[in-house]
């Protein structure tokens, strides 16, 4: 048994029709279909992502979505894989292929000088646990909108051209971090990219706002509102100063309107100060989970595993 790279238009053929019913979610087949070679064809795509199989001679036992990401560590740089749709045919379960597979790619990073490998289990995460991933902090902050200020704000919605403000001001509420995942150029086109499919949420529609003074944007906020569930669910935001930081529970309000909660994952250091207390619980989907393939990578695993007070990404970060 080895592992070999999947093309994207093989992956699509071999795989998608048999992971559609998971992770497509709301969109169509073709839809699904078309985003995932979208995504393979990108920028960050050809350079950091492939999708990877188990084969035994010409038969697929099983695959994942291959991903490599930097993060920081004060000053020190870590190489990190990620593991994505982690997949077996159901003919085929129950017979350790998936565990082989992990564990295969596990020891290549090892030996390719990665120092983690991370993850984010919507099942069984005592599967990965059993092949050295830990789970992290991973709670869900749930506020109600009209406890939230209401100032008086210059709203506006964010487009494409946007992007580029956006990352500055993502940049400088990132910088209050002690460590965190590293975006480049390429992965803010994959993030942007993602955002545009809406593919991360079952339901709702995009509304992703923000506060400028003249041309300078000074807060903003990613999510969708979700009727629903009477709730405006934020993937991100980010601040370009103090004064804009103070802006951010306003703008929450405003993006949730007339809904009645403001709702996501609990935001990381450097930006969790903004928002009030709220009702914080465990979260059962989207775990957080790394295996440490260096000293460095132990050591900041170790750190991570500590703080009570956020999480370490944010729902723009999930693969």
């Amino acid at each position: 048994m080895k592992l070999r790279t999947i093309s994207a238009n093989a992956y699509a053929r071999d795989v998608l029709p048999h992971t559609a019913a998971l992770w497509a979610g709301r969109r169509s087949f073709d839809q699904y279909v078309a985003q995932t070679i979208e995504l393979a064809n990108s920028a960050y795509g050809r350079r950091r992502y492939r999708t990877v199989g188990l084969y035994d001679g010409g038969r697929l036992l099983a695959s994942f979505k291959r991903y490599e990401r930097d993060l920081r560590d004060g000053a020190r740089r870590l190489g990190a894989i990620g593991f994505g749709a982690v997949f077996t045919p159901d003919e085929l379960r129950g017979r350790g292929y998936a565990s082989f597979m992990v564990a295969s790619a596990l020891d290549a990073a090892r030996c390719g000088g990665y120092d983690v490998a991370y993850l984010f289990s919507d099942i069984r995460p005592q599967f990965y646990a059993a092949l050295g991933f830990r789970a992290l902090p991973s709670r869900n902050l749930t506020l109600r909108a009209d406890a939230l200020p209401s100032q008086r704000l210059q709203v506006a919605p964010l487009g494409a051209r946007d992007w580029a403000a956006v990352r500055r001001c993502f940049e400088r509420t990132d910088s209050r971090r002690a460590a965190a995942f590293v975006r480049d150029e390429a992965v803010w086109h994959w993030i942007a990219t993602r955002a545009s499919h809406v593919s991360e949420h079952s339901a709702g529609h995009a509304t992703n706002i923000g506060v400028r003074l003249g041309r300078t944007l000074r807060a903003y906020v990613l999510g969708v509102r979700v009727p629903e569930r009477d709730t405006y669910v934020y993937d991100e935001f980010g601040f370009s100063d103090d004064s804009g930081a103070a802006m951010l529970p306003s703008l929450l309000r405003a993006a949730a309107g007339d809904l009645r909660r403001v709702a996501g994952w609990l935001p990381p250091d450097g930006a969790r100060h903004t928002l009030p207390k709220g009702t914080t619980r465990h979260r059962k989907t989207a775990t957080l989970m790394m295996a440490p393939l260096s000293g460095d990578g132990e050591r900041l695993i170790e750190k991570l595993s500590c703080n009570s007070n956020a999480d370490f990404s944010w729902p723009t970060d999930h693969i």
